[in-house]
């Protein structure tokens, strides 16, 4: 059984909600390394059937309980913990699902801008959409996103991919444990060319740009 982690979790209380205890879920977590600290966005592995998801704890700052983030407003998480929530979703379904302001009417290949622009609406970083890369890339430097170091992103900053014949953007989410940069985004995976919600998609030449503040 996988718990989601969300914002007011902690791991006493989630131990007492399934009947176990926080040195049991620790164990079967063992990325976990301070009982006081989790972070949402996580996935926590209750029964030891799967294993801990991908984690910001590397790239967010943490509090007692689950990780405060600066770039939540919403209370749904950052962008790029709500674009986990949806990894190994293909876009043709996801867009039309209702789970996300997605434009149903973008083709399945080139839905990474819509999804993106979608998590970041959702997590209350912006309140427009766009499914194009070159107009998300625009709108938000004309509020102020500046280009920023991988070192210094934060988990739900936008990722721009532009190279010669090929523009893409995925979400920037934190750090791995060697300190490379992870992401998340709607990529071509499929092998009729549509997209997946997965890891990875940033190549060649990329750049990402932080919200101020």
């Amino acid at each position: 059984m996988i718990h989601n982690i969300v914002r007011g979790d902690t791991l006493s209380e989630l131990a007492l909600r399934y009947g176990t205890s926080v040195h049991r879920l620790m164990s079967l977590n063992p990325e976990i390394k301070d009982a006081d600290l989790i972070y949402a966005g996580d996935t926590l592995n209750i029964s030891g059937g799967a294993p801990r998801g991908h984690g910001g704890a590397n790239g967010t700052s943490g509090t007692r309980g689950v990780s405060s983030d600066t770039r939540v407003d919403s209370g749904t998480g950052n962008a790029a913990a709500i674009a986990k929530r949806f990894i190994g979703r293909d876009a043709s379904e996801l867009k039309r699902s209702g789970e996300l302001p997605m434009n149903p009417n973008v083709p399945s290949t080139v839905c990474c801008a819509n999804f993106v622009t979608a998590c970041l609406q959702k997590a209350g970083a912006i309140d427009w959409h766009t499914d194009s890369v070159t107009v998300l890339r625009d709108r938000l430097q004309a509020e102020g996103w500046q280009r920023v170091d991988f070192r210094h992103a934060k988990p739900g900053d936008v990722v721009i991919m532009k190279n010669a014949n090929q523009s893409h953007t995925v979400l920037f989410a934190g750090l791995d444990a060697s300190g490379r940069p992870q992401f998340i985004g709607s990529n071509n995976r499929n092998a009729d060319g549509t997209q997946e919600v997965s890891w990875g998609g940033a190549s060649g030449n990329w750049y990402i740009l932080s919200r101020p503040g």
